[in-house]
């Protein structure tokens, strides 16, 4: 049995009339189409940013990802870490660069209205993220959510200097206990797109898929819950992982 789609009205409806305080929200997929994990990394590489060796390894490992022979949480963690010697900055601005040409045109017109009607609310907006820091902060700048507010795969900076020491690496259960260690074992309200959402989706007294992939479709319909798909992701396949 499939689960109810929401038209975008009850969707709206729904989502304001909870009475919501805090609400957390996944992007890739969920704020805007695409995988911009992964885009970002592809994109990045191809402007130089890291070595010749450095890219043929992350390519192989990104290949071996999609075989099933790399772990979610692995790729996430390395796609941040193979920027290790760089000034953060530089990667902010790089950030900058790709969101404005990559991200923005694909951020869902309906989330960004909606996420606008929450902050207008009053309501204390979260992104919970596996694809790195600085494309997140950049990505939800413009809905209002404060980079105190993200948590992204991210890696330590000493001096400005990025190292290879990872801080968080946010996808699947990994997501639930970022929250948990903020102090948010059951926020008022979580979207996901995916299954590395789950765990954060069933913390929430309200959960909300939106733009679900399959596998997040069966698991809504055993939960009883029901989903939105904006109308700039039909047809368009779920983001395979960068979450």
């Amino acid at each position: 049995m499939k689960p109810h789609r929401w038209t975008a009205a009850e969707f709206e409806k729904a989502v304001l009339g909870s009475g919501l305080k805090v609400a957390v929200f996944d992007c890739d997929g969920t704020l805007w189409g695409g995988d911009a994990g992964y885009g970002f990394m592809a994109w990045s590489l191809e402007q130089g940013l890291v070595s010749r060796s450095t890219t043929d390894w992350i390519d192989t490992r990104y290949r071996e990802y999609r075989a099933g022979r790399v772990s979610e949480v692995e790729m996430c963690g390395e796609m941040v870490q193979i920027y290790a010697g760089l000034r953060d900055q530089e990667l902010r601005a790089v950030a900058a660069r790709y969101v404005e040409r990559f991200v923005h045109k694909n951020i869902f017109a309906e989330m960004a209205s909606l996420v606008a009607r929450l902050r207008q609310n009053g309501v204390e907006l979260w992104a919970v993220s596996s694809t790195n820091r600085w494309v997140i902060a950049e990505g939800v700048r413009d809905f209002g959510i404060p980079e105190s507010r993200i948590l992204a795969a991210a890696v330590r900076v000493a001096d400005g200097v990025i190292t290879g020491e990872l801080v968080d690496v946010p996808t699947g259960e990994g997501k639930a206990v970022a929250l948990r260690r903020i102090g948010l074992a059951a926020p008022d309200a979580v979207f996901g797109n995916s299954v590395h959402d789950l765990p954060m989706l069933e913390m929430a007294r309200h959960p909300f898929p939106v733009n679900p992939s399959p596998a997040l479709i069966e698991a809504a319909a055993a939960r009883g819950w029901s989903y939105f798909r904006p109308a700039a992701a039909e047809g368009v396949p779920a983001a395979v992982g960068g979450e």
